[in-house]
């Protein structure tokens, strides 16, 4: 019978937001559905708009979730507490990702600050390349579990082999800093100095902490 010595090895490293994304939430309520759609789209439309100046194509805007359900209200009659229909709300969920800029981050955000579709939005930071991160991070946790096994079976005096299996997460990693929701910059806008129609971001985002595990299996003799 083969024996062998299962290792976790950890991976940790700090990366620097290259990207700057903005996410976007436009919603509306209608009492008919059709308004309810057809408004969304208009708005959609809109955002481009507002955004296009800002050396975004129109397909650069994606969207992550969009939805309409309906809304009731609540009312007294008689004493009575009943709901009755209020109508169809939307909810669409939008973002754009560009090169960190801070220049240009400032002109669209006092852009969408003052349209005329007044969307919800948060501002966060990411990489350019997740899987390049992704595969750093994998290395480091292999050369852990590497480290840990020869420390073990030289301590044990085995030999370590070949390795049989090789096991780590196939999850999403979170690659996102989030400093800044809208409501945060509204309250500030008072006090921020505005440049040439834009505000004048002065922001570095701090480094993002990321971790992985790897599961390593050798034969040992």
């Amino acid at each position: 019978m083969m024996r062998t010595i299962r290792v976790t090895g950890k991976g940790q490293i700090k990366v620097h937001p290259d990207m700057t994304r903005i996410t976007m939430t436009l919603e509306g309520k209608y009492k008919e559905y059709a308004d309810a759609l057809r408004h969304s789209s208009e708005d959609t439309e809109a955002l481009k708009d507002v955004l296009a100046p800002f050396g975004f194509e129109r397909s650069d805007l994606k969207t992550l979730n969009f939805s309409i359900d309906t809304e009731y209200e609540h009312y007294e009659a008689k004493g009575v507490y009943k709901q009755r229909f209020a109508g169809y709300k939307f909810w669409h969920t939008l973002k754009v990702e560009f090169e960190s800029d801070n220049d240009r981050l400032g002109k669209i955000l006092y852009a969408l600050a003052g349209s005329p579709v007044k969307p919800e939005f948060r501002l966060s930071y990411t990489v350019k390349d997740p899987e390049a991160v992704k595969n750093a991070l994998l290395g480091k946790a292999v050369s852990d579990a590497k480290e840990k096994a020869d420390v073990l079976t030289r301590a044990a005096g085995l030999v370590l082999k070949d390795i049989q299996t090789i096991d780590y997460s196939w999850g999403e990693m979170d690659l996102e800093f989030q400093p800044m929701s809208r409501n945060l910059l509204m309250a500030k806008s008072e006090s921020m100095e505005i440049g040439s129609a834009g505000y004048d971001m002065d922001m570095e985002p701090d480094d993002i902490d990321v971790s992985d595990t790897v599961t390593v299996v050798w034969e040992i003799e």
